[in-house]
């Protein structure tokens, strides 16, 4: 009987070592999409000081609203899956009081 309250403490800890690594993977996703938005973002305000091209706001406002979207999907994304990861938090409460006992 022993045996089995050893390995029911082992699959918590790894579930939770694996939901925290699935939060710092959901952090990192987010990072990377803030980053690519701001990339366009930077690109909009850099272009007319760069190139001299006709329809240059045009192109500014393309890229400018191509940012805001990412940003908005990234956000969204982020906010899903912190989500549906809090809610996995909770299947692993059916062992707890077995593992700090």
């Amino acid at each position: 009987m022993k045996d089995t309250k050893a390995i029911n403490k082992d699959l918590i800890l790894r579930e939770r070592l694996a939901l925290q690594r699935t939060v710092l993977a959901n952090q990192s996703t987010f990072l990377a999409f803030l980053r690519t938005a701001m990339y366009f973002l930077i690109a909009g305000l850099s272009l007319r000081n760069l190139l001299k091209v006709e329809n240059s706001f045009l192109i500014e406002m393309a890229l400018f609203i191509i940012s805001f979207v990412i940003l908005l999907l990234g956000t969204l994304n982020y906010f899903k899956h912190k989500k549906s990861i809090s809610e996995n938090k909770k299947h692993i409460g059916d062992y707890q009081l077995e593992y700090y006992e």
